[in-house]
């Protein structure tokens, strides 16, 4: 990281250690470290500043640069690395990066702390916070508590910064602004100025109190030309891995995506595609190419998981992995919605700006037809419904290639049969045997094992029927909800 010297320097002007400042000289006590982590990233977010810092190899009373013994990622807690330890304790919404730097001849240990996000950081399931120079438990001071959680409940991911005192060319220089234009369809202007207007219209970029420019998270996350000129996204990038067989033993290929989102969206579909197994079919003496998966899927999925993604959950970012009989995107952070509820429910994201913006750049719809879109393109193609599975802090969606309907899980059909009558629903019509037979691509000697997979569907509270009085072989079905 560049400037080290410069902020440690700026850092010891301050005349006593502020809430989100600390300074050691060679304590590395494991449990002390983790707990003044904690207290630093809830009293930067308390203190309305973007990051904490933990500095050793100054003295703590002179703030004179003395030099620190230790590099912190060489140290062990027992046989475990310590820098491995502490984020296996800290919640994962602590975001932390260190560094060391050589000044005066000495070396100083620098760590970063990112400020608290969406909820308070803590270690060991404690949360801390810092009363003067002390690190307190936060249960123990309520009023700091509540003020905490009103600084967070206000905060917004997007409107963060992701990088601060830039010169105006400078932060233009680290975004592809040239594809905002392109995708808004708008004439791009010629002076940095005029440019300067939009990005901090758009919210890309934001002006500091001292004139200087900050590039927003959202602008970073979707503009960057590189992530890794912005550490604490760089890990947000999506990451496609290809695997041979249907098991995640060998790997065949991984790509990760250097780019803001809007800048490789498109490259990123491509590749995707170009990785997918196709196959060619003669229709009235005319030869198409078909994918494996409907490739509308495919990016609506992939929009989706970076959209609806948590950025608190550190160290983690969306994944494309694709096996001989199935494809799986996960993200971080758990939908908002009942997932029962995808197709009715009116749309909710936890990055609004986020969503906005992709909007209007085409990248996704901002009006909840994403999962319609889904389950349709599936559907034409006779293939399974995709599959939704939420994990304590991440949600994986899996969309299957071709299965005969004898080969389909009981749970899959069951969910297949439901989401078919939600898709119908909101376009006015129900569910019949024939159109379930049709969905499957089984012929009418199949209606039986149909009519059972209905009443299972029935007795599972998934559908019911529209009219309870109608014949049988008239009866059409709703969700349960409806």
């Amino acid at each position: 990281m560049e400037n080290l010297d410069k902020l440690v320097r700026q850092l010891c002007t301050y005349s006593d250690e502020t809430p989100w400042l600390e300074f050691k000289y060679n304590n590395y006590e494991p449990e002390m470290i983790g707990e003044d982590i904690s207290a630093l990233a809830n009293a930067a977010t308390l203190d309305e500043k973007s990051c904490a810092y933990f500095i050793w190899g100054i003295k703590d009373e002179t703030h004179e640069i003395v030099g620190t013994n230790h590099n912190l990622q060489n140290l062990k807690k027992g046989n475990e690395e310590l820098e491995n330890w502490l984020r296996r304790l800290l919640s994962k919404n602590a975001d932390f990066e260190y560094h060391t730097v050589e000044m005066d001849s000495v070396t100083v240990g620098v760590m970063i702390i990112q400020c608290a996000i969406s909820q308070p950081v803590t270690f060991q399931k404690v949360e801390y916070i810092r009363v003067g120079s002390y690190t307190k438990h936060l249960l123990e001071y309520p009023a700091l508590q509540s003020k905490l959680w009103g600084r967070l409940h206000n905060r917004n991911f997007e409107e963060q910064s992701a990088a601060q005192d830039l010169d105006l060319p400078t932060a233009l220089r680290m975004l592809d602004y040239n594809v905002y234009f392109d995708l808004m369809e708008i004439p791009q202007p010629t002076s940095a100025d005029n440019i300067a207007h939009y990005m901090l219209e758009e919210g890309v970029l934001s002006r500091q109190d001292n004139g200087m420019y900050a590039i927003t998270n959202m602008g970073a996350i979707l503009f960057a030309k590189r992530l890794a000129d912005f550490p604490k996204l760089s890990r947000k990038a999506i990451r496609v891995v290809q695997f041979e067989g249907n098991n995640r033993l060998n790997m065949l290929k991984e790509d990760i995506g250097g780019k803001g989102y809007a800048v490789g969206f498109e490259g990123l579909i491509k590749y995707i595609e170009a990785l997918i197994p196709t196959q060619e079919i003669v229709t009235d003496a005319l030869r198409e190419k078909r994918s494996a998966y409907p490739m509308l899927a495919i990016r609506e999925a992939v929009a989706n998981a970076l959209i609806h993604q948590d950025f608190s959950v550190s160290g983690t970012g969306p994944t494309v992995e694709l096996f001989n009989n199935r494809l799986e995107i996960t993200n971080s952070g758990i939908p908002l919605v009942d997932i029962r509820r995808i197709v009715d429910n009116p749309p909710k994201s936890r990055n609004e700006r986020l969503a906005s913006l992709m909007r209007r750049l085409r990248m996704c719809e901002e009006l909840g037809t994403g999962w319609d879109k889904i389950v349709i393109s599936c559907e034409l193609q006779q293939l399974p419904t995709p599959r939704i599975e939420l994990y304590e802090e991440s949600t994986r969606v899996t969309i299957f290639s071709e299965i005969p309907f004898t080969s389909i899980s009981l749970e899959d059909k069951l969910w297949a049969c439901y989401m078919h009558a939600c898709v119908l629903h909101v376009q006015g019509e129900q569910l019949t045997n024939a159109s379930l037979r049709g969905r499957f691509g089984v012929p009418q000697s199949s209606s039986g094992s149909i009519s059972r997979l209905i009443k299972e569907a029935v007795e599972a509270n998934l559908i019911k029927p529209l009219d309870p009085t109608t014949s049988n072989k008239y009866m059409k079905y709703v969700p349960f909800w409806a």
